[in-house]
């Protein structure tokens, strides 16, 4: 099958999206499958074997500097011709991918679009909540544009057809169990995490700091804590900010981390602190369960579809100090806890491979293939404007000989 996938995020930017994006990237090369990735920013021009075409971009300041929007050129739709996609897949579509959905309607081509950030939450975070309903709006209409619409938890699946998106399905969590191992854990990256008192429980946070992951919930639980070090791994725009505010505490801001260091860090950690309210899934969660390392983190998003609540970690009530200092404790002070709870999740995290998420992926391409061309309406007047009729012919003389 020949993919276009215009996502808003990938390298050099690491979070969650990206890294669902690469391993499955690499999985779909391994099954057979051709891809050509439209991202901002300057990535590399290939990965796992397939293309990558760089689109010109601005930063999102002052709001976010790390997120770079993508600027659509018709250069975009040269390579799009050029390669003659069987299906589109639109990562998060908002500004870039927004255009991956537009340019697959008017090119009468399937459509797959995935949902990975609530955005209309994260504009209340950032300070920008005359845009929620606008944002809402937008993403419903796009989203509305596709055959299948992808989540990443079942609360968010419950969360697209709450707001009206229609043929939502669930793309199955998974994580690398391989990379991500109890054995990775390290006397010295502990001595790092810790500033110098490895003995102390430690407890690690991994992921953007920004805003929205809530990382300020997590001041008074460790202030409460003097027994404990807290290592916030990662960077952002909010960093700053928050070192003022864990200032006198036992906190360590480490910086960004990745590859081995990054799997050091995880498996070299007692409990994983994870405060976010606004999460999809929470990928850092299953990292911290291949780890062997349980997580506490917030009753809300996709974070409750990731923690078996006493099992594999704890869940708290959101911005509840008392609840989050309780759970973090009962791990703290309890070793026999922490390493039941830490096999538990490591268990969990096995059940979950790259290759099953990316095979039941393209189940979804086909899915969106077949109710494509069931379906079939052809692009309005407005669309039509901007498409080519020629290639329209060839997609529909091409989509019937398969389904012949």
């Amino acid at each position: 099958m020949r993919i276009a996938l215009y996502t808003e995020v990938f390298l050099p930017k690491i979070d969650g999206v990206v890294t669902r994006i690469l391993r499955t990237l690499e999985q779909l090369e391994a099954l057979g499958h051709q891809v050509v990735i439209f991202a901002p920013g300057k990535p590399p021009l290939s990965f796992a074997g397939h293309t990558v075409v760089p689109v010109r971009s601005v930063s999102f300041k002052p709001w976010y500097p790390e997120i770079k929007v993508g600027l659509p050129t018709g250069r975009i739709a040269t390579h799009m011709a050029n390669f003659q996609p069987d299906i589109v897949h639109a990562v998060n579509p908002i500004w870039l991918a927004a255009y991956g959905v537009l340019s697959a309607r008017r090119r009468d081509l399937p459509l797959l679009s995935s949902f990975h950030t609530d955005v209309p939450h994260y504009t209340d975070a950032l300070g920008l909540s005359l845009l929620r309903h606008p944002s809402e709006n937008w993403l419903r209409w796009l989203h509305n544009q596709s055959e299948v619409n992808l989540c990443t938890s079942g609360p968010m699946v419950e969360r697209a057809r709450s707001v009206g998106v229609r043929d939502v399905d669930l793309w199955p969590k998974a994580v690398d169990t391989a990379g991500y191992h109890p054995s990775r854990a390290s006397r010295s990256m502990r001595e790092r995490l810790t500033g110098g008192h490895p003995e102390a429980p430690l407890i690690v946070y991994v992921g953007r700091v920004s805003k929205e992951k809530n990382l300020d919930d997590l001041v008074e639980p460790i202030r409460r804590l003097p027994q404990a070090r807290l290592a916030i791994v990662g960077s952002g725009p909010h960093k700053e900010q928050l070192e003022r505010e864990f200032a006198g505490t036992n906190t360590v801001f480490t910086g960004y981390m990745s590859g081995e260091e990054l799997t050091e860090a995880y498996a070299s950690a007692d409990v994983f602190a994870f405060p976010s309210r606004s999460e999809t899934l929470g990928l850092v969660a299953l990292e911290a369960f291949a780890s062997g390392v349980p997580v506490v983190g917030a009753r809300a998003g996709g974070i409750p579809f990731v923690i078996d609540d006493g099992v594999t970690g704890f869940l708290a009530e959101p911005g509840d100090a008392d609840d989050f200092t309780r759970r973090l404790q009962d791990l703290v002070e309890n070793p026999q806890l922490r390493s039941s709870m830490g096999a538990a999740a490591r268990q969990e995290a096995l059940r979950y491979s790259w290759r099953a998420s990316t095979n039941r992926l393209v189940e979804f391409y086909e899915l969106a293939v077949q109710r494509h061309w069931q379906r079939h309406v052809p692009p309005g007047p407005f669309l039509k404007t901007f498409g080519s009729a020629e290639y329209r012919a060839l997609r529909f003389t091409r989509a019937r000989n398969r389904n012949s």
